[in-house]
C-alpha cells in the first residue's frame, strides 16, 4: 500500500468539507490520518513474531442548527466511501438535540515550525533492522546476571501523518516518526522471583540504546532479587518518572482539563492565580517541545500547537483548552484538543507535561535521603479518584534508601494520599528529566508521603 502524499491528503480532506457545506451543513471539518507501525515481539525471551500495520481513514465533524454530528471511513480511494461518511455525519446532526453552547469551528491562525519530529532513517527501517535493536537489547539483559529473565518486550517503528480542513479556512498537514524499544525482566534465586522490572527507550529520531535498555531493565531485577519490610510511617519518597506518569495520568491532568473544570470535577476550579504546589514546582504543557512524542504543528482541530504555563512556582496560571471550552469561558483554546486517529471527535489532553527540572543528579538526591524510599513502579493508580485526587497504589517494587545509600528492596509497599497535598510537598526536583509518554519530567522527592509496609 503505497504512502498518501501531503497534497492527496489535504485534497480528501477539503473536498470531504466542500461536500459537507455543498449538501447543507453550517460547518464542517474532515481530518484525514494515516500511519504505518512496525513491530517485533519478544515473548519469554525470544523473539516472537514480526507484523506491519498500516491504518488510515478520514473523520468528518459537521454543525448543522448548532447540532452537531459525526462520522468516518477507512476507505480513502473510493469516492462514494468518503460521501457516505459525509452524509452519515450530516444524519447524526439532523438527528441530534441543538447544543446551545456551540460556538462554531475554530478560526484559521499560523502555525510554528516543530524540531527532531521526523527522521527518514525511521521510515527506512526493515523488518531485520529491528530484529537486530531487539538482539542487542536481550544480549545486554543477558550479559548482566545469568540469574536474569527477559519474559516480554519489543521494538516499534512507524509514522503518522494527518491533514485538516475546515469549513473556516483551516487547512494543515504534519507528517512524524517513532520508534521505541522496551524489555520486562525478572530475576529468579532458589524460591525467590522478583516482580517484574521495565526500561524502555522512545524517541522521533533515530536514537535508540537498546543495549543500555536491556542492562538497566537486568540491573533492576537483579536489585530486587532480596527483599525486606519496611516501616508503616510517613516520610521521603522519590518518585521516578515511571511512577509520576502512572500517578498524574489519572489524577493531576484531569485536574487541569478546562471540560473538568466546567463540569465542577477539578479541586482547581477558581484557583487561578493562586499557590496550589510547592514552589519547587512548574509545569508547562509544551506541543512544541523539541522532539517531544506529542510535539506536532497543530492539534486535533487544526489549532496551532504552543507552549502553556501550567503551574508556576506552585502558582496555578492556566487550564487546558480545546476550542469548546474555550469558546464556553470566552478564552483562546491552547491548542490541546487530542484525538485518537480518526475515530473519534476531540477531547482535550495534554501535549508534552513538562514538569521542569532542577539541578541534583540522581546519585545526590538519594544521598541527600537519610530515611526514606525511592518508588520505579506502581500498580492501581487507574483505580485513583479523579477529581479529589486520593490515591491508594502499591509501589511494586519499591526500594529503601538509609543514610544516603539503597539498602534493600521491599515488596508489597503501599502508597497512599491525595495529589493535591502531594504537589505542596514536592521538596527536591531533580535535573534527571526524561520522556515517559505524555510525560517529561525529573525525579520528585516528596516530603510526608504515607508508607503502608508489609
Amino acid at each position: 500500500m503505497a504512502v498518501l502524499e501531503k497534497n492527496i491528503m489535504i485534497s480528501l480532506a477539503e473536498k470531504a468539507v466542500e461536500a459537507a457545506l455543498k449538501k447543507g451543513a453550517a460547518e464542517a471539518e474532515a481530518y484525514v490520518y494515516e500511519g504505518q507501525a512496525s513491530n517485533i515481539g519478544i515473548e519469554l525471551g525470544q523473539i516472537s513474531k514480526t507484523n506491519r500495520i498500516i491504518d488510515r481513514g478520514l473523520g468528518v465533524r459537521v454543525a448543522a442548527n448548532r447540532a452537531i454530528g459525526f462520522a468516518y471511513t477507512n476507505i480513502l480511494d473510493d469516492a462514494k466511501a468518503v460521501e457516505k461518511a459525509v452524509t452519515g455525519a450530516l444524519s447524526a446532526a439532523r438527528a441530534s438535540k441543538p447544543d446551545p453552547e456551540w460556538n462554531g469551528l475554530p478560526q484559521k491562525k499560523p502555525y510554528a515550525t516543530t524540531e527532531k519530529t521526523f527522521d527518514k532513517k525511521i521510515v527506512n527501517l526493515s523488518s531485520e533492522d529491528l530484529v537486530n535493536i531487539a538482539s542487542t537489547m536481550l544480549d545486554a539483559a543477558g550479559e548482566v546476571d545469568k540469574r536474569v529473565f527477559p519474559i516480554e518486550g519489543g521494538v516499534g517503528s512507524g509514522y503518522i501523518s494527518d491533514a485538516i480542513a475546515n469549513s473556516n479556512g483551516i487547512t494543515g498537514f504534519d507528517m512524524g516518526t517513532v520508534i521505541e524499544c522496551s524489555v520486562a525482566t525478572l530475576a529468579k534465586e532458589a524460591n525467590s522471583v522478583t516482580p517484574v522490572c521495565f526500561e524502555f527507550n522512545a524517541a522521533r529520531n533515530y536514537e535508540l540504546n537498546p543495549a543500555w535498555v536491556g542492562k538497566e531493565a537486568a540491573k533492576m531485577a537483579v536489585s530486587a532479587l532480596k527483599t525486606k519490610p519496611v516501616d508503616t510511617k510517613s516520610g521521603k519518597v522519590i518518585l521516578t518518572q515511571f511512577a509520576l506518569q502512572e500517578l498524574l495520568a489519572y489524577t493531576l491532568i484531569n485536574a487541569i482539563r478546562a471540560d473538568s473544570v466546567q463540569r465542577g470535577q477539578s479541586r482547581f476550579k477558581g484557583k487561578i492565580g493562586e499557590e496550589v504546589a510547592s514552589e519547587n514546582l512548574t509545569i508547562y504543557d509544551d506541543g512544541l517541545f523539541a522532539g517531544g512524542l506529542r510535539t506536532g504543528i497543530f492539534d486535533g482541530e487544526g489549532v496551532p500547537h504552543q507552549k502553556t504555563a501550567v503551574i508556576e512556582k506552585g502558582v496555578l496560571l492556566n487550564f487546558l483548552y480545546d476550542n469548546y471550552s474555550a469558546k464556553k469561558d470566552g478564552k483562546e483554546s491552547t491548542g490541546n484538543a487530542s484525538r485518537a486517529g480518526y475515530l473519534s471527535t476531540p477531547d482535550i489532553d495534554t501535549t508534552n507535561f513538562h514538569i521542569m527540572p532542577g539541578n541534583k543528579t540522581s546519585d545526590e538526591m538519594i544521598n541527600e535521603v537519610n530515611d526514606g524510599l525511592i518508588v520505579y513502579y506502581l500498580q492501581g493508580a487507574h483505580s485513583s479518584n479523579p477529581v479529589s485526587g486520593e490515591f491508594s497504589v502499591v509501589a511494586t517494587p519499591a526500594w529503601k534508601i538509609k543514610n544516603g545509600e539503597i539498602t534493600h528492596c521491599s515488596r508489597g509497599v503501599m502508597l497512599a494520599g491525595n495529589i493535591f497535598e502531594l504537589i505542596k510537598n514536592i521538596s527536591v526536583v531533580g535535573g534527571n528529566e526524561r520522556q515517559m509518554g505524555q510525560l517529561i519530567s525529573p525525579w520528585l522527592q516528596v516530603e510526608n508521603v504515607r508508607v503502608i509496609g508489609q
